[in-house]
């Protein structure tokens, strides 16, 4: 059963009972509906879509609701419709691609992606996938609409993308057969795993691109939780090199600069424990203002400059 909206609204205020109000002041506003995006979070992470794996019954249903949200929020589909099909040797997927022209002139384009599949049901159990990566996928709905209302000066082009479980499959489909040009993606801001933060997010890529270190470090002095650089090179003092642990690395590879925002791993990665309940409201949509927060930084600050 999905969580009611009297109840959501109550868990989120109780979130945000122990944040100051002088902090909170302090902040640029970062308009979020945390109602909607906590209500589109339930829906993806429920059992009714199996997991979401690649060419399931739960995937066509899970891709079915994300197209009429995609659609809902005013982003442009290309000619074909949002819907674009791939295949490897292995399965197909459909990926789902939506454009929100820009205020300026440039010619640069914004690429925010977040891939919707999961494990799907192994052994009888289903993997609900609600941070890896459901979250990814709702926060880039709300995001998308808030964009949609308040344009950003560059073109932004989202991107919800299937089959990352399975070696990042529909990002290679999406550089492989992309919507605008290659030499126009400015940046990818790649969204997996934003809800379970405890407190902290993270941000990859200014090791790769320095130009993206003193942005990002403006966005932590802002943001409604705390926001770390990192994870983006051998041998770092927080752990493991995230550079290619998502649909980014496919960017990375052909040069394109990204930035990932993504949590550390919990008890409940691909485990069939990830689900809804676990996630604290207020945390996650902290987390997705902080995105979002980041975002127009990103678009503000382009072009980055060289590396």
């Amino acid at each position: 059963m999905f969580p009611s909206i009297r109840g959501l609204t109550i868990a989120l205020t109780g979130a945000w009972l122990g944040t100051s109000a002088a902090a909170l002041a302090a902040q640029t506003p970062t308009p979020v509906d945390s109602v909607r995006l906590l209500r589109n979070l339930s829906i993806l992470a429920h059992d009714s879509m199996e997991g979401r794996a690649p060419g399931t019954a739960g995937s066509q249903r899970a891709r079915s609701f994300l197209e009429r949200e995609v659609a809902a929020t005013g982003a442009s589909a290309g000619p074909g419709g949002f819907a674009r099909a791939f295949t490897w040797a292995d399965g197909d997927g459909v990926n789902l691609v939506g454009i929100v022209p820009g205020r300026g002139a440039s010619s640069d384009v914004v690429v925010l992606t977040a891939h919707y599949d999961h494990l799907g049901v192994r052994d009888g159990q289903i993997f609900n996938g609600t941070d890896d990566n459901a979250s990814g996928a709702a926060a880039l709905i709300e995001i998308t609409r808030q964009v949609v209302a308040r344009p950003l000066q560059h073109t932004l082009v989202v991107a919800l993308l299937d089959a990352e479980e399975r070696g990042s499959r529909g990002a290679r489909a999406l550089v492989a057969s992309p919507p605008v040009p290659l030499e126009r993606m400015a940046v990818n801001v790649n969204l997996d795993m934003v809800a379970r933060t405890d407190g902290v997010l993270w941000a990859g890529g200014a090791y790769h691109t320095p130009g993206l270190r003193p942005i990002l470090e403006r966005v932590a002095a802002e943001a409604p939780l705390t926001l770390r650089l990192g994870h983006d090179r051998p041998g770092a003092p927080e752990g493991d090199d995230w550079t290619n642990q998502s649909d980014h690395g496919v960017f990375h590879a052909l040069g394109i600069p990204f930035v990932y925002f993504g949590v550390e791993d919990h008890p409940d990665y691909h485990r069939p424990t990830d689900d809804f309940e676990r996630v604290d409201p207020g945390e996650y949509v902290a987390s997705v203002r902080t995105i979002l927060l980041g975002l127009r930084a990103l678009d503000a600050a382009l072009p980055l400059g060289s590396p």
